[in-house]
């Protein structure tokens, strides 16, 4: 017997009018209700990620790896300085992965500079500190870090802790569901409802048509749709969910069907992914945090620290625990 939440969320395929059909909070949760509100995010070491890389540099090679910890940067925007104070192509800055603008964060970049020495001081920048370099022969690309590492404070959380320590001893236990969250959809669901008006138009194409960031939401939006039934019907544990694309699904015969009616209705968005050059792909519907640890201090400030594995999403396990609001200033 599940513990989800009572409310249900609609798995139709939307119309062009139905403006809150991408509600990602309406998206059903493992252990019931919050257990209550907190104010997430007012400060920028409210969320802290050290990206976790599993790689032994090799101290030579054509690409210099720069450690890096900025403060309310996105990922992209550094890569591009990089390239500039390098001199360098964009295309020749890598990096693992996203990470959150407003918050202090750790990773790391892949500058190719083959034949060339860089001085360091070359690349000093404002916008971040750089913590070390190294030469290594491979350029860093999407998915190649093994995690992340969170430390977040939730303020104004007014709730028993005794209780808190029980629903954080469930999820320790039992994992939470491994929804792609709101960062992924963009404010208010933007990036859905640009990816269905794409999809209307047969203009979801690809990566290479610049509507990449569309494709990845409307993919992750079918898999959440899928997590979200799975709640409802039963047992998350050693279940996959589908990450949309051509090919022949390698899902069990109990899964297949439960993905076959929940996505009865959004065969448009099947089909314009399948013809959009991905390939499916599965996905564990479980997401269980690693050394999960909580701490109180004055002012009912409760920080959270854990490590989750890449393409996860810190909120997904918050959501299990508060009711999360933020500034007014403070856009997603």
């Amino acid at each position: 017997m599940t513990e989800s939440s009572n409310t249900k969320l609609s798995i139709t395929e939307p119309s062009a009018d139905e403006s809150n059909q991408f509600d990602f909070h309406r998206m059903p949760r493992l252990f019931g209700e919050p257990l209550g509100r907190a104010l997430f995010r007012s400060q920028l070491e409210d969320f802290q990620v050290d990206e976790i890389i599993d790689l032994q540099p090799r101290g030579e090679g054509e690409h210099l790896l720069v450690h890096i910890r900025k403060r309310d940067q996105n990922t992209t925007w550094v890569a591009g300085l990089l390239a500039k104070l390098a001199g360098i192509k964009r295309n020749d800055v890598g990096y693992c992965g996203m990470k959150d603008r407003f918050a202090v964060t750790t990773q790391w970049y892949s500058l190719h500079i083959p034949g060339r020495e860089l001085d360091i001081e070359q690349l000093q920048h404002d916008d971040f500190e750089i913590i070390t370099s190294v030469r290594h022969n491979k350029k860093l690309r999407r998915g190649m870090h093994q995690g992340n590492q969170f430390k977040l404070v939730l303020r104004d959380f007014k709730v028993d802790p005794a209780i808190v320590a029980e629903r954080l001893l469930l999820i320790e236990q039992r994992g939470v569901p491994n929804y792609f969250a709101e960062q992924r959809f963009g404010h208010d669901g933007g990036n859905l409802h640009e990816a269905q008006r794409l999809i209307a138009a047969d203009q979801l194409k690809g990566n290479r048509h610049g509507t990449g960031i569309y494709l990845s939401a409307a993919r992750s939006w079918l898999f959440n749709l899928v997590v979200a039934k799975t709640i409802e019907g039963g047992d998350l544990n050693d279940q996959t969910g589908p990450l949309w694309g051509r090919g022949r699904s390698n899902a069990s015969a109990e899964s297949a069907l439960l993905e076959t009616e929940v996505l009865a209705d959004w065969q448009g968005w099947c089909y314009a992914l399948e013809h959009a050059g991905l390939k499916q792909e599965r996905r564990n519907l479980l997401l269980k945090p690693e050394n999960l640890d909580a701490t109180w201090s004055e002012n009912e400030c409760l920080t959270l620290s854990f490590a989750l594995p890449s393409g996860c999403f810190a909120t997904a396990l918050l959501r299990e625990v508060a009711e999360l609001f933020r500034p007014k200033f403070e856009a997603l």
